[in-house]
């Protein structure tokens, strides 16, 4: 590649290098960028973020993914004279505002305010990426060649994709890499760097097909097509080698009742919910008496009760939760999986009663024989769960009762273990990787509690907070990678929303039928009430992968990388006087 230089803002001019009197010939991709006029930079920047945004639900135009990047590389290619790197991130910033403005309206169910803000928040990561591309990661102003360039802008797209993971607890939803997750040979990488890495493999390929086009040389198509050989190549074979391991056969009652709510304010009472419960499991089991399930699952604060726990473990429940047990548990044995809210107790007599102390968001594992263990949550959720300084800050409530309609109940405590539960089934002993709500798409959390031998990640959900949106089923996308990255099965059972089998390569199909493992109504809806009975193959020697060893150090090793390199072969421009 030869020396680009500009003249002024607009245009830019090509040096073969052999030059002696002054610029020559414009070259036929990037001044024609330049030189149109400003308002096609923007109409590409929308284009891009219209694109990305119709790769999620409620769209789904996942083959989008491969393409979504391309028109917002070439506009931020294009930015010339000072003060790129704002420019950069003007086009950044807006084009992730797009995006998220309209991913995430499903926040507006609950807080209008919360619908604007958080998108211009996740833009500013747009942002700093419109930044480095119209600057560090600029082709035409770097000594790099093609792969070092594309390798750049994937690894600092990739790191800012992990860094919204993180930041204020974090918020990694739609990243792009799971656009790939009805592409399952595609997705497979993942296992590799996570779906972040993943995201860096698809701007990888895309920074080569614009500089491909810019160059009009063949170099970085065949580098890209090598990519996708490798990526088509690495997911082939791992998901034969997963469907080759022996394992052992899991069935799983979920049961889903659809109860709708306000808010945080379920709008069944008590004895409506707890009967539903009985009514919809019993009917479940009695439909699969020659099928019989292992595990019954329900979701996220299935009983209104509490479970109270003195601190040398006894612990007692509140009556309507044990009558509710009880009644199932005549259909016959099986292990039952619930969440429920725990709280601490003390005695009173030959009573357990509340006290005023710790409250945790819990998932429970009772035994046919009521034996319990529970998993109190770890990652809790801003201004749902918890909500940081109200003691400092008191009129923050006020804040979230004015968007949310409903009074501020008090915050939930973390928990703080990172080991799983564990089943005996049969002559195995599975380990339970418990995950409650919107756990399951924080992968850096769950990928603490691998093991060696069999696992299942579990978990339980309501997002009947956000009704019949576009939420449930992003939210179920974003989870279903853990069990790709830590090659780990997975059941979801929500309240409402999506209610589903994963297998350890992401999969929904039913290991011997191929029939999807999603609990839908008749018009393919999944907010509707029923059971799924679900089937999963767990391996019981299963690979430890690369992501579930080195988590997301290796993304930030190679952002770290990408940065140094591109920082270290940045050329200069040279500006020439106007002749």
């Amino acid at each position: 590649m030869g020396n680009w230089e500009f003249l002024g803002e607009e245009c830019l001019t090509f040096n073969s290098g052999n030059q002696k009197n002054g610029p020559r010939a414009l070259d036929p991709y990037v001044p024609a960028m330049g030189k149109r006029r400003l308002w096609m930079r923007w109409m590409a920047v929308v284009a891009s973020a219209m694109l990305m945004a119709g790769i999620f639900p409620p769209y789904n135009f996942t083959a989008l993914v491969w393409v979504a990047l391309l028109p917002f590389l070439a506009a931020a290619w294009t930015v010339q004279g000072k003060r790129r790197a704002w420019k950069g991130f003007a086009l950044g910033y807006t084009a992730g505002a797009i995006t998220y403005l309209i991913q995430l309206t499903w926040v507006g169910v609950v807080a209008t305010a919360g619908a604007i803000a958080l998108p211009l928040y996740l833009a500013v990561y747009w942002g700093l990426f419109g930044a480095f591309a119209a600057t560090l990661g600029n082709p035409w102003h770097s000594r790099m060649g093609a792969t070092g360039i594309a390798f750049s802008n994937a690894a600092i797209w990739a790191g800012l994709e992990i860094a919204r993971g993180w930041v204020i607890t974090g918020f990694g939803w739609n990243a792009l890499g799971i656009g790939l997750h009805n592409q399952l040979i595609m997705a497979q990488a993942a296992d590799l760097l996570g779906v972040a890495g993943l995201s860096g493999i698809l701007v990888f390929i895309q920074t080569l097909a614009v500089q491909a086009a810019g160059s009009r040389k063949w170099q970085p198509v065949a580098l890209a097509l090598a990519t996708l050989a490798a990526l088509a190549g690495y997911g082939s074979y791992r998901i034969s080698s997963e469907h080759a391991r022996e394992s052992t056969r899991l069935k799983a009652l979920l049961v889903q009742l659809n109860i709708p709510m306000e808010a945080s304010t379920m709008l069944w009472t008590a004895e409506e919910t707890h009967m539903g419960y009985e009514e919809e499991t019993r009917a479940g089991l009695e439909a699969n008496k020659t099928n019989w399930p292992d595990w019954v699952v329900w979701p996220e604060t299935a009983l209104n009760g509490r479970i109270l726990r003195l601190p040398d473990g006894t612990w007692g429940q509140w009556q309507g939760n044990s009558i509710t047990i009880s009644q199932v548990r005549e259909s016959g044995p099986f292990h039952l999986l619930y969440g429920v809210i725990e709280a601490e107790g003390e005695r009173m007599g030959d009573q357990i009663v509340p006290k005023k102390g710790d409250v945790y968001n819990s998932l429970a594992i009772m035994d046919p024989e009521d034996h319990l263990q529970t998993f109190r949550k770890h990652h809790l959720v801003i201004f749902g769960e918890t909500i940081p300084f109200m003691d400092t800050f008191p009129w923050l409530k006020e804040i979230y009762k004015e968007q949310s309609g409903e009074e501020y109940g008090g915050s939930f405590t973390a928990g703080t273990s990172l080991e799983p539960l564990t089943i005996q089934h049969g002559a195995q002993t599975l380990g339970v990787i418990p995950t409650i709500c919107y756990e399951d798409t924080v992968p850096r959390l769950v990928r603490k509690f691998i093991r060696p031998g069999p696992q299942v990640i579990v978990n339980v959900t309501n997002d009947g907070w956000f009704k019949e949106s576009q939420e449930s089923e992003q939210h179920y996308l974003a989870g279903l990678f853990r069990a790709i990255e830590l090659h780990r099965p997975m059941l979801r059972c929500g309240n409402t929303g999506v209610s589903a089998a994963i297998d350890s390569t992401g999969s929904t199909r039913h290991p011997d039928t191929g029939v999807e493992q999603i609990l839908r109504d008749s018009n393919g809806s999944p907010f509707t009430r029923g059971s799924l009975l679900a089937e999963l193959n767990v391996p019981l020697l299963p690979l430890v992968s690369l992501y579930a060893r080195v988590g997301d150090i290796g993304v930030i090793f190679l952002t770290t990388l990408g940065f140094i390199l591109a920082a270290a072969r940045r050329k200069k421009p040279i500006m020439h006087s106007a002749r």
